[in-house]
């Protein structure tokens, strides 16, 4: 089995469940930075980096996205995958990642806000903040909730730089 198998496996697990739980276990979360490690410590690591590219790559995940985390509008979850999806790939790749993962966030907040305001498509606007209607068909709006799976967003711009990114 290819080492990027397990990578893609690893990002496809995380994306499907923050989709659907709006949440990102830690059993997941450390899955996925055991496999990382134990692919660097058996010389599979899929990108080619090393361990200190890898362990940089952990510190840049987790630091710049913990300061999100203390301003309130990112999950716990989202700063943990970050921090593994960075001994993935290291701190070069996560930019470009970074950027792809965003674009996708904020198409997925700014469709959010205009079902809001236009409910030309009620379910789907319910989809987007995967809340349930009320028996009166009004949506109940948590204080904190998190509209954005930001962690699937991530797995899926990790996916794409991996499959079409690193072939220029």
């Amino acid at each position: 089995m290819r080492p990027e198998f397990v990578l893609l496996l690893w990002l496809a697990l995380i994306a499907v469940h923050d989709f659907r739980r709006r949440i990102v276990p830690n059993w997941l979360v450390l899955s996925g930075a055991v496999a990382a490690l134990a692919q660097l410590a058996l010389g599979f690591q899929p990108v080619g980096i090393g361990w200190s590219e890898a362990l940089l790559g952990f510190a840049a995940g987790f630091g710049v996205l913990l300061l999100f985390y203390a301003l309130g509008v990112m999950g716990a979850g989202d700063v943990k995958f970050a921090g593994a999806l960075g001994l993935w790939i290291g701190p070069a790749a996560l930019f470009p990642v970074w950027i792809g993962g965003s674009l996708l966030a904020a198409a997925h907040g700014i469709l959010w806000l205009a079902l809001q305001r236009w409910p030309l498509f009620p379910r789907l606007a319910l989809l987007l903040s995967r809340q349930r209607a009320t028996a009166e068909g009004a949506v109940p709006i948590e204080r904190r909730a998190r509209f954005v799976p930001y962690a699937a967003y991530l797995s899926l711009a990790t996916a794409v730089w991996l499959i079409w990114g690193r072939q220029r």
